[in-house]
């Protein structure tokens, strides 16, 4: 079966290896990411049973990639690039020197040649965008302040890693390394086989820029009007085929033409139909493939590593590790308390940072095909690459307790800024907190708690102050803290979600629960872990479906507001007051024209028909 039909076979018993092993590792508190990548490991060639195509494995992942880059521009502006440049470029470009540095003396400690080393190096240097935005997205961290931050040092750094593809060749043949490589077509004829370092830099910034030019300059025409045009026409099919055609078609062109990442050409063009109103729409329809095939990406990390390493170069391996998850973390954090910005938001960046992934295993490869390191280092790559993608998690879970042990140590000495530098005298009351400064519990009690501030929970919200009952409101997105804020409202940063979120809202002591967010799974873990902190407290949420309404009661939901029905039953009663007023304007219009067809009244009679007013109004 394998041999006749191996795509079928491949994400078939992919994507059904990984759910049992992520449903087992969510069983065990710990993050589904963790079940993905055993079950590539399972897959894989070297362990025993199904072995599933790497090729194919790999191309699925890319798509993988594609949808899920695509879907961050969607969430991402260039206002928002823009915004994050003064620390994304230096920090991304300080950040990569120095871990560069750090692997490139692990690699000559190994006895490789100096262009071995500093390729090993870099590619220790290289983060993985998928885990840093499935990290992020798992935390609902996208939109924030530190989500925006982490991002843009991550396109910064992908851009880097762009020119570094170009480079890597002409520098590997002036470091005498033996390869049989080529510039490709487009540098042929412009620059000869005998391109050098300079030619090929200029290749590449005339290449980046032209991609640039063409996506600001005729892609913001061209995509959002397709878009557009596709939503007109009521057919929800042909919209989704248009985003998904839209962003594999971006990458790909971007990827022929210019020579840019396809993960790249597909953020370009996210973040191009960011500025159009259908963005929001767009993400919906993207996320099942997204979701889907980010799955079969970490499938394809877990079918590259083999187990064997860990008992072969135990040693080696734990120094690229330590590279990776330690060094490289603390040169973040440094980096960023230089830049004079909260810990929490250093912590957040530093945890982000601390993995390495798809890029990584590119310049493995392109390594062992130069000839600049044997195969011993495209497998500590992919080794060190797999295990610090499994403690990831346990970085960002670690967040808050490192938060509370390094920021005094670290404001000693100038890495780490107060946390309320702009605190206002204890006799006026203090600002709101900002998004990034530490968490404070409310002190609030008998009040209650709204989790999401969308057009649901700002409705919400506004009732319960206007009937004058306290509450506290649970967001993370930037946009909607700074909104709720400005209307007054007490706000936790966070996902609802979350116990510690929660607890931070004073959910054991709080009247009432009220989850205003739509998306089902996220209300019912807020759900269950509200009833869990306060088994007594009443719990309302909204749901669209029957099937949804019964998951969310059993998770301990007191009452189960369906969308649907409430929008049906608003209808009816919209349609009641019309009618209402239709009947009353056609009374008026009836009255209005017997009284232009009556024939005018005479002077003598005209004291009988006040008579009659009057008995009438009597």
């Amino acid at each position: 079966m394998s041999e006749q039909a191996p795509l079928t076979t491949t994400i078939v018993v992919g994507l059904g290896l990984a759910f049992i092993l992520g449903a087992f590792a969510h069983r065990l508190k710990l993050p589904p990411l963790v079940g993905y990548l055993l079950a590539g490991v399972a897959v894989g060639p070297y362990t025993p049973g199904f072995v599933a195509d790497q090729a194919i494995g790999a191309q699925l992942a890319e798509l993988g990639v594609i949808l899920l880059m695509f879907g961050v521009g969607l969430s991402f502006s260039p206002r928002d690039l823009m915004s994050v440049r003064a620390l994304a470029v230096p920090g991304a470009i300080g950040q990569i020197l120095i871990a560069t540095l750090l692997g490139a003396g692990l690699g000559l400690a190994m006895g490789w040649s100096p262009a071995g080393a500093f390729l090993f190096g870099f590619a220790l240097s290289i983060a993985s965008t998928v885990v840093l935005l499935k990290s992020l997205q798992d935390r609902r961290l996208i939109e924030t302040e530190r989500g925006r931050l982490a991002v843009g040092w991550a396109i910064v750094e992908d851009l880097l890693t762009v020119f570094a593809l170009v480079l890597i060749p002409p520098l590997a043949r002036l470091a005498g390394a033996a390869a049989e490589t080529s510039p490709g077509p487009l540098a042929l004829r412009l620059f000869g086989p005998e391109a050098g370092v300079s030619g090929a830099l200029a290749l590449t910034l005339l290449k980046v820029v032209a991609f640039v030019g063409v996506m600001f300059v005729i892609g913001r025409r061209i995509i959002p009007w397709v878009l557009h045009e596709m939503a007109h026409t009521g057919s929800r099919e042909l919209f989704r085929l248009a985003v998904l055609a839209t962003a594999l078609g971006v990458a790909l062109g971007s990827s022929l033409l210019f020579d840019v990442s396809l993960a790249l050409g597909a953020f370009f063009a996210g973040m191009i139909l960011a500025e159009s109103e259908l963005s929001q729409r767009a993400a919906q329809e993207t996320l099942p493939l997204r979701d889907a095939f980010a799955v079969l990406f970490f499938v394809s990390v877990g079918m590259l590593f083999d187990p064997a390493i860990v008992l072969r170069d135990p040693l080696a391996l734990l120094a690229v590790v330590f590279v990776i998850v330690v060094a490289r973390a603390a040169i973040t954090l440094v980096i960023v308390g230089l830049f004079r910005h909260p810990l929490s938001t250093g912590l957040v960046i530093a945890a982000s940072r601390a993995q390495i992934g798809e890029f990584s295993f590119i310049l493995a490869s392109i390594g062992v095909g130069l000839g600049v390191f044997p195969e011993r280092g495209q497998d500590l790559i992919i080794a060190g690459a797999l295990i610090s993608i499994l403690l990831n998690p346990l970085a960002f879970w670690a967040l808050p307790a490192l938060e509370r042990g390094l920021q005094a140590p670290l404001q000693r000495v100038g890495l780490a800024p107060p946390p309320r530098e702009t605190a206002a005298p204890a006799q006026e009351p203090a600002p709101a907190a900002e998004p990034e400064a530490p968490a404070q519990q409310t002190s609030k009690t008998g009040h209650a708690i709204v989790v999401g501030y969308g057009r649901v929970g700002k409705a919400i919200a506004e009732e319960l102050g206007a009937r004058g009952i306290p509450y506290v409101v649970i967001e993370d997105a930037a946009a909607r803290v700074d909104e709720a804020r400005a209307a007054g409202a007490e706000v936790i940063v966070g996902n609802g979600a979350m116990t510690e979120t929660l607890s931070l809202a004073n959910a054991g002591e709080a009247r009432c629960l009220l989850v205003a967010i739509p998306n089902v799974f996220e209300a019912g873990s807020a759900t269950e872990e509200g009833r869990r902190l306060n088994p007594g407290m009443p719990i309302i949420v909204r749901a669209q479906t029957d099937d949804e309404e019964a998951h969310l009661k059993h998770l301990g939901a007191s009452m189960v507001v369906l969308g649907g029905r409430e929008v049906g039953l608003g209808m009816l009663s919209q349609l009641d007051a019309a009618v209402r007023a239709q009947q009353k304007n056609a009374a008026s219009e009836a009255e209005e024209a017997s009284a232009a067809s009556a024939p005018p009244a005479t002077p003598e009679p005209a004291v009988e028909p006040a008579a009659e007013t009057e008995l009438d109004e009597r």
